[in-house]
């Protein structure tokens, strides 16, 4: 937990050790070392120690679209003034450079975070190559075919009802969403539609979205307990016409839960409203959802990608459902392209999905029903915790089609418990490796160190401590004995 805590508070103990990380929080050692060579070989990047400028900042994006945004949202200067934000072409490069600024520095990096659009490290390591300062790719196994088809004719069995044109391919989960969510609000707002509605607590950079795109801070409307049917209702009748769209994980992350499915599609059709579905939680192979909204939006990091070595998203349209053309064209232009050699890796592994989830759900049931049962564990949330799990087996493929995540807390103390635990430790998922996280404290520290912060997640029922578990593929027995020795 000191890790942790240093990683969040950029403790520079800490920062020396960290080399690598999750590829939308810590930018890649591939795309830095490239980022570096530039900056050093480009005068007007260098800076100049006379007048004590350092070197500027260089972020490099997944696109030159990707770089025009990122500057706009940069470049605050007012009309008539030189901005100091240049967005740089280069050698089939694109990205954007801005003065040594902490403020800057921030908003970039958040923007790419949220929206999806760092430098694929595949990219940056093709380019490394290619001006000699790496001696030559990483060996990795990569499908030698098209790998796009090959991923489509895979996805469609968790997607049956969509076409090779409604599945739309992304950097990155995130991105998926995030060019869904401006599809479809671009679209409802011509028809005066602009409320959106969060169901429950989401992950943090879908909550980001939502938040920073909607029209006005009122058209933000989070739905705090998305069981509550009656009160979902209420917000549709006092909204009316106004409603844009529901952005619904199923379930959501991190209490993996599941609302009342049948009675959301309801009323999103008697309104008028957008249903985008993010079942990354579980996979877009464990839930039978694209008939019932408008969009699926997910991350093909987890489940797909299990070996954990690349991101990629998927948008799948439905085809009977509202606005399907425009929603296609529209998220279609939006989408950032996935980088052919990352294509051709997740292709190499998308084929095993169906075996690496069936291991992992075994050992879900098993590990959850231990924690369950342990007299020091106080709650556990999985997709069969009995609040939801109607809810959860009307939609699911099956009753063991329940994907890898337990998120639980302790009677006790959860310091001590964390750092005994002797498990893999990172905040992704649907990887063949367990992974367990203090999840609020990666996702929302802000949060869980200030009093507001703790109250706020109390109104959400979120205990600061709640640990997000992860099963991997490893015998169940060398899960629940490494939680059982901890908890000694």
């Amino acid at each position: 937990m000191r890790d942790v805590r240093g990683y969040e508070e950029r403790n520079p103990e800490t920062m020396r050790q960290l080399t690598s990380g999750y590829p939308r929080f810590v930018v890649h050692p591939f795309a830095r070392r490239l980022a570096d060579h530039f900056t050093a070989n480009t005068p007007a990047l260098r800076g100049s120690p006379a007048d004590g400028r350092g070197p500027h900042t260089l972020w490099l994006t997944s696109s030159p679209r990707m770089a025009r945004a990122l500057a706009a949202c940069l470049d605050s200067t007012t009309p008539g003034q030189t901005s100091a934000v240049e967005i740089i072409s280069r050698d089939g490069l694109h990205g954007v450079s801005h003065p040594p600024s902490p403020e800057l520095y921030g908003r970039a990096k958040t923007f790419l975070q949220n929206i999806g659009g760092f430098l694929s490290s595949r990219e940056a390591e093709d380019h490394l190559v290619g001006l000699g300062l790496l001696p030559g790719r990483h060996p990795e196994e990569t499908f030698a075919g098209d790998a796009t088809a090959e991923i489509r004719r895979v996805l469609r069995r968790g997607l049956p009802e969509a076409g090779d044109e409604d599945l739309l391919l992304a950097n990155c989960g995130m991105n998926a969403i995030y060019a869904a969510f401006r599809a479809s609000a671009e679209i409802q707002a011509e028809r005066g539609r602009t409320v959106w509605l969060q169901l429950g607590w989401l992950y943090l950079d879908t909550i980001a979205v939502l938040k920073k795109y909607t029209r006005t801070p009122g058209d933000y409307v989070y739905v705090r307990d998305p069981l509550d049917t009656e009160g979902i209702r209420r917000i549709f009748t006092r909204h009316g016409d106004r409603i844009a769209g529901v952005v619904a994980e199923l379930p959501t992350n991190p209490l993996i839960e599941t609302p009342d499915v049948a009675e959301l599609v309801r009323l999103c059709r008697e309104h008028g409203a957008h249903l985008l579905i993010d079942p990354s939680v579980v996979s877009v192979f464990s839930l039978d959802v694209l008939s019932r909204c408008d969009a699926v939006v997910a991350s093909l990091t987890k489940y797909t990608a299990s070996d954990g070595d690349l991101t990629a998203g998927v948008a799948a349209i439905n085809p009977a459902g509202r606005d399907a053309a425009a929603l296609r064209r529209k998220i279609a232009e939006e989408l950032e392209p996935v980088y052919p050699r990352d294509l051709a890796r997740l292709a190499a592994q998308i084929g095993d999905t169906a075996e690496v989830l069936a291991r992992i759900q075994v050992n879900t049931t098993r590990v959850a029903q231990f924690l369950e049962q342990h007299p020091k564990v106080r709650d556990v949330y999985w997709p069969l915790q009995p609040a939801s799990q109607e809810n959860y087996l009307k939609i699911a493929r099956g009753p063991h089609a329940i994907g890898g995540m337990i998120s639980f807390t302790l009677r006790g103390p959860m310091e001590p418990f964390y750092d005994r635990l002797r498990l893999p430790k990172g905040p992704s998922f649907g990887m063949k490796t367990t992974l367990i996280c203090p999840f609020m404290y990666l996702a929302h520290y802000d949060l869980v160190t200030t009093a507001a912060g703790i109250a706020e997640l109390a109104a959400s029922r979120l205990d600061p401590d709640l640990l997000r578990l992860c099963c991997g593929t490893e015998p169940a027995e060398e899960i629940t004995g490494a939680i059982a020795e901890a908890l000694e």
